[in-house]
């Protein structure tokens, strides 16, 4: 009777594993048929890709050719279009806008070494504003973008006028360790990570949902403003090339200088850290952690807001932004 029943569970497990794979196999193949946009045809025609080192980077840029240069640096799963209040607003306040699609996302291309590791997107925003003539500029890095944008500042103070973090993940307070053998089993093998992304990050049925778990006003999520997050995800190879940067991302154990906080008291450039007062990615404490790291930098909060401040409430968000930077970078007039 209880070798039967042993039978029997093992058979049920077969079969969820099956189903399981069957899904996550279906999604695979879900995705390789929406992902066959062209980037260089499907990229805006408002914007323009440029030499970023290793990689090619589509920007897109506004405000007048001599305004103080002010760089716009995305989170995970976003791209420059994302900034359009923003960039529309740092414009009409006289200020030169760029704003950068960071690889693995947005048009801008993939290395082909797949090194997404902190310090070669830092030199990649460096780049950027070599082929773009800016000796120094103001850089606004967002979430998980704000660790190349902390980055590129300590590698290259003198490149930058001001710092403008936005909910930054700097994981900082992040414990030091290895992976977990999970992590491995799951983002080691190119056909489970990339099934995984497929079923996730890639999967626009989901969009709505992940977005709804990164803030706090849910009713900034517009149909337009889900559908604009997901455009780039067209793009051939989108999922591949996001599972990459996933596995780089969990698995590395990467301990670049911006993930060292005692780094971050050799910084003596003018900072301004704007949060989410309802950020339960990067909560509160972890600004107000920030703050104390580096020497004469201000915050200022958004109540009502969580991790995406910037789309949540644009109008608020922008009006912090421009009067910070009339205060560390007044616009040229």
């Amino acid at each position: 009777m209880a070798r039967r029943i042993y039978i029997w569970l093992a058979a049920i497990v077969v079969v969820i594993v099956l189903l399981v794979a069957a899904a996550l196999t279906a999604l695979r193949f879900a995705s390789q048929a929406r992902e066959v946009d062209g980037r260089v045809t499907a990229a805006p025609a408002t914007g323009r890709f440029i030499a970023g080192g290793d990689v090619n980077l589509f920007v897109q840029e506004s405000g007048p050719a001599a305004g103080v240069p002010v760089v716009l640096i995305h989170g995970v799963g976003a791209w420059s279009e994302t900034w359009r209040d923003s960039i529309d607003a740092l414009a009409q306040a006289g200020y030169r806008v760029v704003a950068i699609d960071m690889p693995p996302f947005g048009y801008s291309f993939r290395p082909t070494d797949r090194d997404y590791s902190t310090e070669a997107q830092a030199r990649r925003i460096l780049a950027a504003l070599d082929a773009l003539s800016i000796d120094s500029a103001v850089l606004v890095g967002h979430s998980f973008g704000g660790r190349a944008t902390v980055e590129a500042a300590m590698r290259a103070p003198q490149r930058v006028r001001a710092l403008v973090l936005v909910s930054a993940a700097l994981g900082l307070q992040d414990p030091p360790g290895d992976a977990s053998l999970l992590a491995h089993l799951l983002l080691d093998a190119r056909m489970l990570r990339n099934a995984l992304v497929a079923s996730i990050g890639t999967n626009p049925w989901l969009t709505e949902t992940v977005l709804r778990n990164f803030t706090r006003r849910h009713d900034a999520l517009t149909p337009g403003r889900v559908a604009l997050y997901q455009r780039p995800q067209r793009v051939t190879g989108s999922t591949e090339a996001m599972g990459d940067w996933l596995q780089q991302f969990m698995l590395s154990g990467e301990r670049p200088a911006s993930r060292q906080p005692l780094r971050y008291r050799e910084i003596a450039i003018p900072t301004l850290v704007i949060w989410g007062a309802e950020d339960t990615v990067t909560p509160l404490a972890q600004a107000q952690h920030l703050v104390k790291l580096l020497p004469g930098a201000t915050l200022a909060t958004l109540p009502g807001t969580g991790h995406i401040p910037q789309l949540e409430d644009e109008r608020a968000f922008n009006a912090l932004l421009l009067q910070g930077l009339s205060v560390l970078a007044p616009a040229w007039r």
